[in-house]
């Protein structure tokens, strides 16, 4: 029996909600599997690409897997401790450094007896918050990927999933295309190819994106000799996929670095704001719309807003799911409104025959 459409309607609205709860339920456990699922995502066309050049594809996953795995322990173990000492150093020595900064204004600003006493409580509670809040999130961060078992199940389960779902993807997209209704299998599979190409358009291009500019900050702000600039650098790129937090929390906290370190050099105080305007020429202007492209990229605002929303649903793992499922969702909305715009409830005396016609 053929349903009607409001009862397929409630009928998916229904899957949507059972979805979303399961999903709420099982946040805790989900990261190294969505981890896994977005690694394999991120390097499937590349194992299609080493198969279309003759390699089984076994072997081609299994090369790609261990190339990851290496980089991944190359920057475990030369890089990432550096990162994380610079980071632990600079919100222990925040309150002081802020201290400083006040007694270099106070020295060299006249006039500033009337708000001395302001200056110096507001910057000192910023530096202890500074140290407090960087106490908290580095907790959280803990907690969010220890809390799952361990460290070291995360550290297993992410490579192996990703390693047999890039396995099986040809035979995952076919059991999930039989499974489809074939009444609006069409339809779906042309939504689906949107999706991919959205998803694929701003997920990985922006990886590549924030790889190249953690990379270019950390190396800059390294030559400069900033102190904590590899940790500044390398946040800065890796956060830079929200639109304008990367540029602004990264440039405040080299230039208040910079002013603390070099003050009364403002060449290397020029040199550190050149570092970050250059950054913005080349992530707005050559990465972005080369990497990227303009046909893919997502409002800042609902960029924004899906990551705080599914942020504070389901922790770490809503952060990682938030940039897919809003690129699906603007995809699924335009749909709905090209939808919209031919039915009778836009036009009621629109013809038939004009559903085609664009204008109104």
């Amino acid at each position: 029996m053929a349903l009607s459409p409001e009862q397929q309607l409630r009928y998916w609205a229904i899957a949507a909600l059972v979805f979303g709860l399961v999903l709420w339920l099982l946040a805790p456990v989900l990261l190294p599997f969505v981890t896994g699922a977005a690694i394999a995502y991120f390097l499937n066309p590349l194992v299609t690409r080493l198969t279309e050049w003759g390699l089984p594809r076994a072997l081609a996953v299994t090369a790609l897997m261990a190339s990851a795995l290496g980089a991944v322990a190359l920057a475990f173990l030369l890089i990432l401790p550096v990162i994380i000492a610079q980071a632990v150093q600079f919100t222990e020595t925040a309150p002081e450094l802020l201290r400083r900064l006040q007694d270099m204004i106070s020295a060299r600003i006249a006039d500033v007896d009337a708000f001395e006493s302001a200056l110096d409580t507001s910057l000192v509670q910023l530096g202890e918050a500074i140290r407090d809040r960087g106490a908290m999130l580095a907790e959280g961060i803990w907690r969010s990927v220890s809390g799952l078992v361990s460290v070291i199940v995360f550290l297993i389960i992410t490579p192996v999933v990703a390693f047999y779902l890039m396995l099986d993807w040809p035979r995952v997209l076919a059991g999930a295309d039989d499974l489809l209704p074939r009444q609006h299998a069409p339809t779906i599979r042309g939504l689906a190819s949107d999706i991919d190409k959205a998803i694929a358009g701003f997920v990985r291009g922006q990886v590549t994106v924030c790889l190249i500019l953690a990379t270019y900050y950390a190396t800059a702000l390294g030559l400069v000799g900033l102190q904590f600039g590899l940790a500044i650098g390398v946040v800065t790129g890796l956060i830079s996929f929200i639109p304008y937090i990367g540029a602004i929390l990264g440039g405040v906290l080299a230039i208040g670095v910079a002013l603390w370190q070099f003050w009364g050099m403002p060449a290397s105080i020029g040199t550190v704001i050149i570092i970050f305007a250059v950054g913005q020429i080349l992530e707005g202007n050559v990465l972005v719309p080369r990497i990227v492209g303009n046909s893919v990229r997502l409002h800042p605002v609902w960029l924004l807003f899906a990551i705080s929303v599914f942020g504070m649903l389901f922790g770490f793992t809503g952060m990682l799911i938030a940039v897919p499922v809003a690129a699906s969702v603007g995809v699924l909305v335009r749909f709905g409104l090209i939808q919209y715009q031919e039915s009778a409830l836009y036009s009621p005396s629109k013809p038939a025959a004009d559903k085609s016609d664009p204008t109104p």
